[in-house]
């Protein structure tokens, strides 16, 4: 290794370490109190940043923990989890993952899938563009459903939870149900499957019933929409399919080029 990538990996051994002279042992500077200083300096501003990324990923779970409580995991978790890209909106993705393993947080498990959800909110902000295409929903009525695939939103994702997370995310940020109510479904022990997706520019989220939420699980891994069906048919299709549109959660279908035959 030269003996720049050395200085390179003490600098961030150093940003994400102790602030004391220690940390600093690796680096070829002189004067070690001025050194100290200006370490103390940028871990400062990165620490900042870290709480500034993190809060615009997961307003609701900032909310939840309260402003010293999120600045505090923000730091713990860019000592845990150090941005291995220079784009720190994508910054977060391990989040749910370390607060479900945190002991300080095991009286609020909830609050891991929470997180979950608005990680999904924030993919789904920055998924490619899936442009409407309503027309072609009439190859519908003329092709083989084992030739035919339905094309989802952009950002489409599932996230099954033993409580009600849609309802406290959606009561945070758009007040329906309100916190009251969401309250009340968590100390009811309300399991919800929240349903992520994008209809235009901005992601929403909703309580998807289980049969509809199977079922757009298959669609996402079925080659076809025979195949869904087959997999996770839900009740009424016609009305589901009805609701889907409207909705923005199906905006199209295509004609599968190269189908699988079907025995």
């Amino acid at each position: 290794m030269s003996v720049l990538a050395e200085q390179q990996q003490a600098l961030v051994r150093a940003l994400d370490g102790p602030q004391d002279d220690a940390s600093l042992s690796a680096l070829p500077l002189q004067d070690a109190p001025s050194r100290l200083r200006g370490l103390q300096a940028y871990q400062g501003n990165a620490q900042a940043l870290a709480h500034r990324a993190l809060e615009a990923a997961f307003p609701v779970t900032s909310q939840l923990l309260g402003e010293e409580n999120f600045s505090a995991l923000a730091a713990a978790f860019w000592q845990s989890h150090p941005p291995q890209r220079g784009d720190m909106g994508w910054w977060g993705e391990a989040l749910p993952g370390f607060m479900a393993a945190a002991a300080q947080l095991k009286d609020e498990p909830y609050l891991a899938d929470v997180c979950r959800v608005e990680w999904a909110l924030h993919r789904a902000l920055f998924a490619a563009d899936v442009a409407p295409d309503h027309a072609s929903l009439s190859v519908l009525l003329e092709t083989d459903p084992c030739d035919v695939h339905l094309t989802l939103a952009s950002g489409v994702a599932l996230v099954r939870s033993p409580y009600p997370v849609a309802s406290i995310v959606n009561a945070h940020l758009v007040g329906k149900p309100d916190l009251a109510e969401a309250g009340e479904k968590l100390r009811e022990h309300k399991q919800e499957t929240a349903l992520v997706w994008r209809p235009g520019f901005k992601p929403c989220v909703r309580h998807e019933e289980p049969a509809s939420a199977d079922f757009i699980a298959a669609l996402q891994a079925a080659p076809s929409l025979a195949a869904a069906l087959e997999m996770a048919a839900p009740p009424e299709f016609a009305q589901w399919l009805s609701q889907a549109v409207q909705t923005g959660l199906v905006v199209g279908a295509r004609v599968i080029e190269n189908p699988t035959i079907q025995p």
